[in-house]
């Protein structure tokens, strides 16, 4: 049976950004509702951004989480940290909700909390932001429709939303400076720009980011790399995708992808590239890279 011959199907999904004043906050806004679809399950790969996911009709199921050591589970709403490995998320057919792509270095100004406290882990919102995630969801579920569900988003986050000022500017720049070169910068040059020795740079970056320079510096370059594949048109050529994206050669791309997508980066091409059946949610959208997180 073909996608198009299972009944009562349902597949939408929709892109937008939030109002002009959350930008520094949040990159963008996915809206996803599927039903009558084979079940499936999907990597949540490795990203640049904090996921914060409200759902609608059915529970986030999560297989299996970046850090193997937390145990799998349904989840009505979940935010999560920066990580080095994948999730696996899985659904039976149907599935809904939204969700919001943080910037880590805003995590204090919308969740109350630097995003190291939530490195490698997946909690339910209300650990985080009490009975107003609940509150949230429950407006985003009675809304007419996805116009309607990111406005409610917009209102509800710029609420919420209280600069702290207690993030570094060292560390502000040191992430403007990794997002500005695609993860090509060295630490040793990243320390020399702040002022700050490696390690120092090092503990700070971590702790408010949930990942070393080092580390992000790989997150953001397969970030590019595995958008770049997904996008649109013609697949590039692995060497060519490895050149463009700052990796040593093709056998170094191969190799970063299999530690953070957890396999080949054809395989994952074949699972989730731009000829495969989409799983909407959990960083699973390709796109342009949104606007940088600002002081």
């Amino acid at each position: 049976m073909t996608q198009q011959d299972l009944p009562d199907l349902v597949d939408e999904a929709v892109r937008a950004r939030p109002a002009t004043a959350l930008r520094p906050y949040v990159a963008w806004y996915s809206g996803y509702r599927q039903r009558g679809l084979a079940p499936a399950a999907h990597r949540g790969l490795p990203s640049p951004y904090l996921t914060f996911i409200l759902t609608l009709d059915e529970p986030l199921t999560v297989a299996g989480h970046p850090d193997p050591a937390q145990a799998g589970g349904d989840y009505a709403t979940l935010l999560g940290g920066l990580h080095t490995s994948p999730a696996l998320i899985t659904h039976d057919g149907r599935q809904s909700g939204v969700q919001i792509a943080v910037h880590p270095l805003a995590a204090r100004a919308l969740l109350g909390l630097p995003a190291g406290e939530l490195a490698g882990l997946d909690v339910p919102a209300d650990a985080v932001l009490g009975r107003a995630s609940g509150r949230l969801q429950e407006e985003l579920q009675q809304a007419d429709g996805w116009p309607q569900r990111f406005a409610a988003l917009d209102g509800a986050l710029l609420r919420a939303a209280r600069p702290s000022g207690r993030v570094p500017p060292e560390v502000v720049r040191a992430w403007r400076e990794l997002r500005r070169s695609g993860g090509s910068l060295s630490v040793s040059a990243l320390a020399l720009d702040t002022g700050w020795s490696g390690r120092h740079l090092r503990d700070r970056f971590r702790h408010e980011t949930g990942l070393t320079p080092k580390a992000a510096a790989r997150v953001i370059r397969f970030d590019r790399a595995r958008r770049l594949l997904a996008a649109p048109g013609p697949a590039p050529r692995f060497a060519e995708l490895a050149a463009r994206c700052g990796y040593f050669d093709q056998a170094h791309l191969a190799r970063e992808f299999r530690a953070l997508a957890g396999c080949a980066p054809s395989v994952w091409l074949a699972e989730q590239g731009p000829d495969a059946a989409k799983f909407r949610n959990v960083q699973g959208a390709a796109g342009a890279a949104a606007p940088e997180w600002e002081s």
